[in-house]
């Protein structure tokens, strides 16, 4: 659900991936209403906004700091900040509001991504939601500027067999996630235990409040379509308008998600590989592929794929992983090919695919602890994991070794913190039109979920790229069209509407 491509090898990530710089005094927000209810509705002050631009950023940045309660259901407890950035709009006489952005994740840092023109933002096709609107970037609490998720250890253990052969490989990756998970509680304090989507999305109505907005306009992409439904469920009226690009849908299983996602990399895998053979651009241009791929996987089994830059081999899951990092975007499929011929080479060279891998990511620790809060595995003893590892194993029998929510099955299996927000069936109503938008060959998040997700919002319009990638909005300028006009006007897109590949 995101995206973890490193700059060198990917440049057009780098904005979506970068870290903000912005802090300034804050402006307290939540309250107990009279009925007990907790409310983000109260604000003891304006924000106070500053100058924070850098050489990186454009000149117009400002930032500010909203307090929010630690936890929503002690509000008059202990309180955590809150980072937030905005770039006010160019057209002050057509102004409509703030259109609050979300990047992914989790982890992902919103207030980067306002900052450096992420999720195409600085684009020519999102220019008008520049001049109509601020635009509003927000780490989320545990994220970036925002109070951190903390650990004093690396949370990515390279070490720990996701696949366990047997009872004791199981054991060892149960301790290995308990042993991690503790670490961050101790480096975090409770915060570690609130950084569910629920806590998040009451944090973002404090925001509305701070800004002075009745109501929000939302721009999120794969987690952020999580967090934003998560929004509209608990504030239904407070909502003009929702793009939920990439979706994610809460109620399904992890068991399940692991094998839906699982289904979707292999499609997408196996679409690449057709690509590459077909394709002059591509490094395995005229070969077998798949069939490569294997050895190389085998090659990884064996000790026998280097990478310098890491100086050490990497393991079959981690070949399988940052494959899936590079297919997440469709523009990035030449250097995949690039970075699987230099890899399979004697000596091999895997630093471009090392380059990809989850450990290379400084949000990490955040994304561990929030898909612990939001996607606990439930497993029950290792009959279970392997009744699960045989499913997956049929579902992709080339990629099998790496899903996001095979990350959080194994990386969550000794987790210490009880999660506060597993999934569970949901129905929204009261909002606008929300406009969910699905790539029909998504391999993050597959595109059943964006029509599952549209059934759960009621009167949803849902809007289909029928291309590769993970979300529409990096892929597809007649979906960025689409967005932008809802956005601005609040008019979805007709039924049935259907962009194609690009």
């Amino acid at each position: 659900m995101r995206y973890r491509c490193a700059p060198a090898t990917a440049v057009a990530l780098a904005a979506v991936l970068a870290t903000g710089a912005c802090s300034s005094p804050a402006v307290n927000a939540g309250t107990r209403a009279s009925d007990g209810q907790v409310t983000s509705g109260h604000v003891t002050s304006s924000l106070d906004w500053r100058d924070c631009h850098t050489a990186n950023t454009a000149p117009q940045l400002e930032c500010a700091t909203v307090t929010v309660p630690l936890d929503w259901s002690h509000p008059d407890g202990k309180k955590i900040s809150l980072a937030v950035d905005r770039l006010r709009a160019t057209d002050t006489s057509h102004r409509i509001g703030s259109l609050l952005v979300n990047p992914g994740g989790p982890g992902g840092s919103g207030t980067a991504t306002v900052g450096q023109g992420g999720m195409f933002l600085g684009s020519a096709d999102l220019k008008p939601l520049r001049e109509r609107f601020d635009l509003v970037g927000l780490d989320p609490r545990g994220v970036g500027d925002s109070t951190p998720v903390r650990c004093s250890t690396p949370v990515y253990d390279p070490a720990a067999p996701t696949f366990p052969a047997n009872e004791a490989q199981y054991r060892r990756l149960v301790a290995s996630s308990r042993r991690h998970g503790l670490d961050c509680a101790k480096a975090t304090g409770p915060l570690i235990g609130r950084v569910d989507t629920v806590s998040a999305a009451r944090d973002v109505d404090a925001v509305r409040a701070a800004l002075g907005e009745s109501r929000i306009t939302w721009l999120g992409v794969s987690y952020g379509t999580e967090l934003g439904a998560a929004y509209a469920r608990l504030f239904p009226g407070r909502v003009r308008a929702m793009v939920l690009d990439g979706a994610v849908d809460h109620t399904r299983s992890v068991a399940r998600d692991a094998i839906d996602e699982s289904t979707a990399i292999e499609r997408e895998f196996r679409r690449f590989a057709a690509w590459c053979a077909a394709t002059g651009d591509c490094a395995l241009h005229g070969r077998d592929v798949v069939k490569d791929f294997d050895a190389l996987i085998a090659r990884a089994g064996r000790g026998e794929v280097e990478d310098p830059a890491l100086k050490r081999s990497l393991s079959a899951a981690e070949v399988t992983s940052a494959t899936y990092a590079y297919l997440t975007m469709r523009s990035m499929w030449p250097q995949l090919g690039t970075a699987l011929a230099a890899a399979e080479k004697t000596p091999s060279d895997a630093s471009a695919l090392g380059q990809a891998l989850v450990g290379a990511d400084p949000t990490y620790p955040a994304y561990r602890a929030i898909g612990c809060q939001d996607f606990p595995p439930d497993i029950h003893g290792y009959a279970d994991l392997r009744a699960r590892m045989a499913a997956v194993r049929k579902a992709a029998p080339h990629m099998w070794r790496y899903s996001e929510f095979w990350d959080w099955t194994t990386g969550c299996s000794g987790w210490p913190v009880k999660a506060a927000d597993p999934p569970a069936p949901q129905r929204i109503t009261g909002v606008p039109t929300v406009l969910v938008v699905g790539n029909t060959y998504d391999p993050s998040t597959p595109y059943a979920w964006a029509r599952s997700l549209a059934r759960q919002i009621s009167g949803s319009r849902l809007l289909t790229y029928d291309g590769d990638g993970h979300t529409a909005l990096y892929h597809s300028s007649c979906a960025r069209h689409d967005e932008v006009n809802y956005l601005l006007t609040g008019r979805a897109p007709a039924p049935g509407t259907r962009c194609n590949a690009e």
